[in-house]
């Protein structure tokens, strides 16, 4: 039926299940063991399908609807990306020299998807995975101060959109209507601001670490790494500083819940761990990496010639 391979280079996860035979369609093995591998992620958090067949992107999308959940479209996004069909999108378009932190998918609002899908139609000549890493052991392993601290005050993501220098707000909402965002930060708990030049500013305080609905495991589940200034280079940084004037300006930043000031050494050390935390493994052509995304961080590393890699999300879950 297929083969089963409980690590992948001697790491604790993905959970490896390949092919039992050449051009095995991938929906029809995994129809035959989807509580298995309910199991699975749920334990490890996340499985690495390799060596069966999947005919592009049509077919990925309907193998990760399988799931019984329908898929998510890729709402108040924070990176570029394009719709590939409907719930199937392409994965961030940030230059190909540029690398992407480890990170929980929409980790930095109070919604994010509870399974997300990679499917990697076309691997790097260079570089290019996608590491992954057990938030659950960066929970543990980050110091308990910190752990406390975010646990307790939460973060406060405060973005600034378009003016040349982020996402514009009717990309980031698929709207160009101003009530309609309105209305949509008014039932997200996002405080809104409309500023000059037909400019917004949104601000929403969420979670830094988070409990998994059915296992009950906490998890380090926040993108303060990711929105904070200390994220930029120095040079960047100053730039923006310069033009802006002022850090709440910044397209996008990051504040404790509270809105006191993340100083920059403490997410030097939530960089470190994440770090450490990090499992990379190559793309082959036709693999598919099923993630719990609240059990498992996944990012991106820098790469050269092309590379397709494209991403669906199901099973929306909330804070409250």
């Amino acid at each position: 039926m297929f083969k089963m391979q409980p690590k992948i280079d001697s790491e604790s996860l993905p959970f490896l299940l390949r092919a039992g035979r050449e051009r095995q369609p991938l929906s029809e093995a995994v129809s035959e063991v989807r509580e298995m591998i309910e199991r699975q992620l749920y334990g490890c958090g996340g499985i690495l399908f390799r060596d069966f067949q999947l005919d592009g992107a049509e077919a990925f999308r309907s193998f990760a609807a399988s799931f019984g959940h329908p898929l998510l479209a890729y709402e108040f996004g924070s990176t570029p990306r394009s719709q590939v069909s409907s719930g199937v999108y392409t994965s961030t378009e940030y230059p190909p020299h540029q690398s992407i932190p480890l990170h929980n998918e929409q980790a930095y609002t109070r919604d994010w998807p509870m399974k997300i899908w990679f499917y990697c139609q076309q691997p790097a000549q260079q570089g290019g995975e996608t590491p992954i890493a057990d938030s659950r052991l960066i929970h543990r392993d980050m110091p308990a101060a910190i752990r406390n601290r975010f646990a307790e005050k939460g973060v406060m993501y405060v973005r600034n959109y378009g003016a040349g220098l982020d996402v514009d707000w009717r990309q980031v909402f698929g709207t160009d209507s101003k009530a309609e965002v309105e209305a949509y930060c008014a039932t997200h708990s996002i405080v809104c601001e409309w500023k000059e030049g037909d400019e917004l500013r949104t601000r929403q305080v969420c979670q830094g670490t988070a409990v998994h609905p059915v296992t009950g495991d906490v998890v380090w589940f926040n993108q303060a790494h990711l929105f904070h200034v200390s994220s930029l280079a120095s040079d960047v940084r100053e730039s923006l500083l310069d033009i802006v004037g002022d850090p709440l300006e910044l397209p996008r930043n990051a504040f404790y819940g509270d809105g006191s000031p993340i100083d920059d050494e403490t997410l030097t050390t939530v960089r470190g761990v994440l770090d450490r935390h990090k499992i990379v493994f190559p793309w082959q052509a036709g693999d598919v990496v099923m993630l719990d995304n609240m059990l498992t961080a996944h990012a991106r590393e820098p790469f050269k010639g092309p590379r397709r890699v494209i991403v669906a999300m199901a099973q929306a879950h909330g804070l409250h």
